[in-house]
């Protein structure tokens, strides 16, 4: 992706982009490549991203996630058995989440207009987000990144054929002492961190 390759380039260690105190004055346009706009929403709304070329990174990273916020793998509440798999895992929470401290998932999109992240039933089953923990670690590629909303239920659509997932619902507020607009009342806030492997 366009804006990932010249922020992150060569570099041989994961970056983490936080958002910061001190605002960009920089706006993507509407014409903007869509990982620009993506990127620039996603933090705006307070989420923090570790872009990964390898799933050596992708797991090096989560293991740093963890020692961060000092908790075990067994901490880690997790619906999908192949995504445990994938991060050779059995200790993770496989089962109800109940005092776990974060909620380890994929996404079915990421939305650049407004920097939120889409999931599914495929995802968070029949729950309500506020019946999950308060901490996500959402892994996503970067061929999910989509330019609206419509655009990811389109995705959702043609790829479910004529088993549309239910329960289709978005995060876009990813920090909790944010003072919030009208727009986002009633939504669930989420500290959250996206693991984006580059696929592309």
């Amino acid at each position: 992706m366009n804006l990932f390759k010249k922020l992150f380039g060569k570099k041989e260690k994961t970056e983490v982009s936080e958002n910061s105190s001190d605002k960009s004055s920089y706006i993507p346009s509407d014409d903007a490549p869509i990982d620009e706009k993506f990127t620039y929403m996603f933090n705006k709304n307070g989420g923090k991203f570790l872009y990964c070329l390898s799933m050596d990174e992708i797991f090096e990273a989560f293991q740093n996630i963890l020692e961060e916020n000092q908790i075990s793998e067994k901490d880690v509440y997790c619906i999908n058995q192949r995504l445990g798999s994938k991060f050779n895992s059995t200790k993770f929470n496989f089962k109800e989440p109940k005092n776990n401290s974060f909620f380890l998932t994929t996404c079915e999109s990421l939305i650049a207009k407004n920097g939120s992240i889409l999931f599914s039933s495929n995802q968070i089953k029949e729950k309500k987000l506020s019946e999950l923990p308060s901490k996500f670690i959402v892994f996503s590629t970067t061929s999910q990144l989509t330019d609206t909303i419509s655009e990811g239920m389109r995705k959702i659509k043609n790829q479910s054929k004529n088993l549309i997932p239910s329960n289709i619902t978005t995060i876009q507020d990813f920090e909790s002492k944010k003072e919030k607009d009208f727009m986002s009342y009633g939504s669930s806030t989420k500290n959250l961190y996206l693991l984006l492997l580059e696929d592309l």
